[in-house]
């Protein structure tokens, strides 16, 4: 298996969105799903991350089922929806920039004889996203880091039943957008993969909103909905992240001698096998091309076997399960490992001499 660059995924709901953040990116070739989805991938300039831009039309449903045959097609490691949203607050204007620190999902209920009861589905933004979007963006003006209310419905009345029920029972939601809960269900669904939604407001969700949109509006938001995530994913790539201990991804060496001390700790020798050292050694090297140091457990067999003819997959996955059992690694429900505080501590015993 190939050391593939880090991808992203980026979804759009409208031409004049996809359009906006082709822009941004250069070397475009196209590629065909099986099934027929069309996906255009480049490079966003100045790194070395690749972006998957898929055009997915508008409404949940299609941005929950296209984002998980994405991931299960090319294994992003992050995914993000850019587009447009209508604006539910009086301070929201018309080209600012929406990051979804949280997006509900609106229609979830249940009808009594004495009123609608909300049973709202939530997902917060992740983390790591978040964190590099308020490194991006910090001190721009027009940006707003806020809930993002998400429904298969327009709202274009602002007197109407559901904006009363968009204030009453999602009152800090300050935009309205169609695909954001899909996406963010996908995510969740796709063992944790870090999702980040960015809207640009097109309209404020009442009467205007057709004249707004003559006016060029939607381009306007779309544009500087895109610039935004590109700034973001640029800060992604740079390794700008929220503080806290450095992840073993970036140092094979430290990573491979606290996999061996997770091995070894109880035996009385405190000795590894040759195997062990050329599994330890092949998952080192492939965590650290990872940006969040996680990593699929084929790609370490891959490498491993490949640095070793004699070893076999089954030796190799024999290692990783032993570290799996040890709690050194874990193992999400979509195959990809990532070391656990367990491991991390191992590191620190090796410093210290502990």
């Amino acid at each position: 298996m190939s050391d593939a660059p880090p991808l992203a995924l980026m979804l759009t709901a409208l031409t004049v969105e996809y359009q906006a953040v082709r822009s941004h990116i250069t070397d475009v070739e196209t590629l065909v799903h099986r099934h027929g989805t069309i996906v255009e991938q480049g490079l966003l300039p100045g790194t070395s991350w690749r972006v998957a831009l898929v055009e997915a039309g508008e409404g949940s449903l299609g941005a929950a089922a296209l984002t998980t045959r994405m991931v299960e097609w090319l294994a992003p490691q992050a995914a993000f929806f850019v587009g447009v949203a209508g604006g539910l607050k009086p301070d929201i204007d018309v080209g600012d920039v929406v990051v979804g620190t949280k997006v509900y999902a609106i229609h979830g209920g249940k009808q009594t004889p004495t009123g609608f009861l909300v049973r709202p589905e939530a997902w917060r933004a992740s983390y790591r996203l978040e964190q590099a979007a308020r490194a991006a963006l910090r001190g721009r003006t027009g940006v707003h880091f806020k809930p993002i209310a998400s429904g298969d419905v327009v709202l274009a009345d602002e007197a109407s039943d559901l904006a009363a029920h968009l204030r009453a029972h999602y009152n800090d939601a300050v935009a309205l957008d169609l695909e954001d809960a899909g996406i963010s269900l996908a995510g969740h669904l796709s063992g944790g993969m870090d999702v980040l939604t960015i809207r640009g407001i097109s309209d404020t969700a009442d009467a205007g909103k057709a004249a707004a949109e003559a006016g060029g509006s939607q381009q306007l938001a779309a544009e500087n909905a895109a610039a935004a995530a590109m700034d973001v994913l640029a800060v992604v790539a740079a390794g700008q992240r929220a503080a806290g201990p450095k992840t073993p991804a970036a140092d094979q060496g430290t990573l491979a001698s606290a996999l061996v001390a997770g091995l070894a700790w109880d035996r009385p020798d405190g000795r590894v096998s040759e195997t062990e050292h050329t599994v330890l050694r092949a998952l080192a090297k492939k965590a650290a091309g990872t940006y969040d140091g996680r990593l699929d457990m084929a790609a370490v067999v891959d490498t491993a076997t490949a640095a070793t003819a004699s070893l076999s997959a089954e030796s190799v996955m024999g290692v990783l399960h032993s570290l799996i059992n040890r709690n050194c690694l874990k193992q999400s429900p979509s195959g990809r490992l990532e070391v656990t505080s367990v491991g991390l501590q191992s590191i620190a015993r090796g410093r210290t001499g502990r």
